[in-house]
């Protein structure tokens, strides 16, 4: 049996999906089932059985015998969460439970760790584990993600196989349930909709112009392919970036977006909240030096051809994967 958290979720759907397509359907799923706006992800998926969030560890640590791989991908994913015992309790001590369980049973585990740790970048934005401890990330949320790959450095005892994966700036199909953390092409493609513009932050930075400023935008398809790929192969265990490899602006994804629409641009620049300006990202690249040299040869898709497969395919349609 194959574990998959957050499958209730945007990625880890994504994930169910891709192990369906390639016949898997032996799936444990966890997440909170509870929360109505997630159940289109999952309804149609085939699994062996889905296990409340709540109740997974305790179920986990009697039933571990029937388990060959833990792909952990839920946690509290809110950027601006501020309450750290709730970031302590879904984003550290549970990836600890779950760890353990994996090391002392021998079972392979993947996790989702996050780019939000690398910060400004003052550190550049290599997988350099060696770094890891030196990260300052700019949230809650980012602390939590690299105190976990900080504690699973130091464990004298590791599952047999494992990655943590640091994800940029995923979008795509099945996040209609994340609110204001859904992607920037999310809400574009609904701002053009309902308006007939798309509203980007003005750079606050004399290096970047308005709309100029990087991220670097991964496809969720390119995402599930990776850790097909990881799931498949059991590369050497450690901590690897999965970006597209490639910043790009958010003036290019905006133009992407109203061109899958077939629709003239119209953007409007407005102001970086007071509150968040200081803690700007104006540049992200993933560095993936590290996971092609480990055997990963599939193409990254590129913005343009992932905006518009994402709007074609399933916003304009209100299609999920």
């Amino acid at each position: 049996m194959i574990v998959i958290t957050g499958s209730a979720g945007f990625i880890g759907s994504c994930l169910v999906s891709k192990f369906n397509s390639e016949g898997v359907t032996n799936l444990i799923l966890v997440d909170d089932f509870s929360i109505a706006g997630k159940q289109a992800n999952y309804t149609l998926k085939s699994f062996y059985q889905k296990i409340e969030r709540k109740n997974f560890i305790e179920w986990f640590d009697k039933n571990h015998n029937i388990v060959t791989d833990v792909i952990h991908i839920g946690a509290r994913t809110d950027t601006t969460e501020k309450d750290i015992n709730v970031l302590n309790e879904l984003n550290l001590n549970y990836t600890k439970a779950i760890w353990n369980i994996c090391a002392k049973n021998n079972i392979s585990l993947i996790y989702a760790s996050s780019a939000a740790t690398y910060g400004l970048g003052e550190n550049g934005y290599d997988d350099d584990e060696s770094k890891i401890p030196l990260l300052k990330p700019l949230n809650l949320y980012g602390e939590s993600k690299n105190d976990f790959d900080i504690w699973a450095l130091e464990q004298p005892q590791s599952p047999p196989h494992w990655q943590g994966l640091k994800f940029f700036n995923v979008y795509g199909p099945n996040e209609y349930h994340k609110g204001r953390m859904a992607s920037v092409i999310f809400h574009s493609f609904h701002q053009i909709n309902n308006n007939g513009k798309v509203k980007l932050f003005k750079s606050h930075n004399p290096n970047y112009s308005d709309g100029g400023q990087l991220r670097d935008f991964v496809y969720v398809k390119d995402v599930v392919n990776v850790i097909w790929f990881l799931y498949t192969t059991k590369i050497k265990s450690g901590i690897y970036n999965l970006g597209s490899g490639k910043a790009r602006t958010f003036l290019d994804l905006a133009k992407a977006t109203f061109k899958a629409l077939n629709i003239e641009p119209n953007i409007e620049f407005i102001d970086t909240p007071i509150d968040i300006r200081d803690k700007y990202q104006y540049f992200t690249e993933a560095n993936m030096n590290k996971l092609i040299s480990a055997g990963y040869s599939k193409k990254f898709t590129s913005l343009e051809e992932g905006v518009n497969d994402y709007v074609s395919n399933y916003l304009v349609k209100g299609n999920y994967m």
